[in-house]
């Protein structure tokens, strides 16, 4: 993705006094989902919470960052490694790029080794749509255990 990007990122709620350190890191060294954006000058137009299930504010975020010339939002990490993962992530996906016809990346900084580990040991992402889903913010070995 050459050129500029306007990217948004939607946090799950249970982390909302999370201050975004590990997203803007792998923002800033394009790791994790970042990596897409490798040769690519990205501007940050929107952060905030999902506001909790079922995710109220998901539609209202999305039109602020599109408003604000997003073209693409991330769902941030947080959604996928938390126990349990966000039932409504595949809703929340589709919901985005229906109504506002932007690319929507699950996944924002590297998934920790911990939540990793634990993940695999419960099976929760066995299912193909959680493995292609997650798929972006796969890395390898080193790089998770850099983000526990």
């Amino acid at each position: 993705m050459p050129g500029k990007a306007k990217v948004g990122i939607i946090i799950c709620n249970r982390y909302r006094r999370c201050a975004g350190g590990k997203c803007f890191r792998a923002l800033r060294s394009r790791e994790g989902a970042f990596s897409i954006y490798h040769d690519t000058d990205v501007e940050l137009v929107g952060y905030t919470t999902c506001d909790g299930c079922p995710g109220g504010n998901v539609e209202y975020a999305g039109d602020e960052m599109v408003q604000n010339g997003a073209q693409v939002i991330h769902l941030a990490t947080g959604l996928v490694v938390g126990y349990p993962p966000c039932p409504n992530i595949r809703t929340f996906k589709a919901l985005l790029e229906a109504r506002h016809g932007v690319d929507v990346v699950v996944g924002t900084h590297p998934i920790p080794t911990k939540y990793f580990e634990m993940h695999r040991t419960l099976g929760t992402w066995d299912a193909e749509w959680w493995k292609s889903i997650i798929e972006p913010a796969i890395t390898d070995e080193e790089t998770r255990r850099a983000y526990d």
